[in-house]
C-alpha cells in the first residue's frame, strides 16, 4: 500500500533556492543547485532549533527554525549532485504542528499555500488515526481557521 504522501502529494513552497514541504513528521526540503556539486562543498549544520546551510563557501540559508526537530533523525544528501534533499524530523508529532515557515523570519508560506498545507497535514493525521480508510483523495471544507476545523469531506 502507498504512504499518504505518495497518493495525495505534499503542498510546496516555493524559495529562491528551491522548495519546503511539510509532512505531519518531518520537513521535506529541497534545494536546487546551479553547478554540478559535490558532498565536500556542502556544509549542512541542524542543530534542535537551527539549519545552517552552506554551498561552496557561501551561506544559501541560515537561522532558527520555526520549531524543534530532532537532530540525530534529520538528514541530508546529495542527488545527482544537482540537488540537495534535507529531511528535518519534527519533535512534536502533532497535525496542529503546522509550520508557517521554515525559519522564524523567512521563507514563509503565502497564506493559500499554507492553508492547503494545514488541511493536508489534518487529513494525513486523519489517515495515520484511522488506517483502513483512504483519505488521499478527500477534501477538507468549512470554517477551518475559527473555533477548529468544521470539517466536510468530499471525496473527489
Amino acid at each position: 500500500m502507498a504512504h499518504f504522501d505518495e497518493k495525495s502529494g505534499l503542498i510546496q513552497c516555493t524559495t529562491e533556492w528551491g522548495s519546503w514541504a511539510q509532512t505531519v513528521e518531518e520537513v521535506q526540503i529541497t534545494v536546487n543547485l546551479k553547478t554540478k556539486t559535490s558532498g565536500r562543498e556542502v556544509n549542512c549544520q541542524i542543530k534542535p532549533n537551527s539549519i545552517k546551510l552552506v554551498i561552496q563557501s557561501v551561506v544559501l540559508f541560515s537561522g532558527q527554525l520555526y520549531s524543534t526537530v530532532i537532530e540525530d533523525e534529520s538528514t541530508w544528501s546529495i542527488n545527482d549532485g544537482r540537488e540537495i534533499e534535507i529531511i528535518l524530523i519534527k519533535s512534536i508529532r502533532e497535525a496542529r504542528n503546522c509550520w508557517k515557515s521554515l525559519l522564524k523570519d523567512k521563507f514563509a508560506a503565502d497564506p493559500k499555500v499554507f492553508d492547503d498545507m494545514e488541511k493536508k497535514l489534518t487529513l494525513e493525521r486523519f489517515h495515520l488515526e484511522n488506517p483502513g480508510f483512504d483519505f488521499s483523495n478527500a477534501d477538507i471544507s468549512g470554517n477551518y481557521h475559527k473555533g477548529g476545523p468544521n470539517m466536510e469531506f468530499d471525496n473527489k
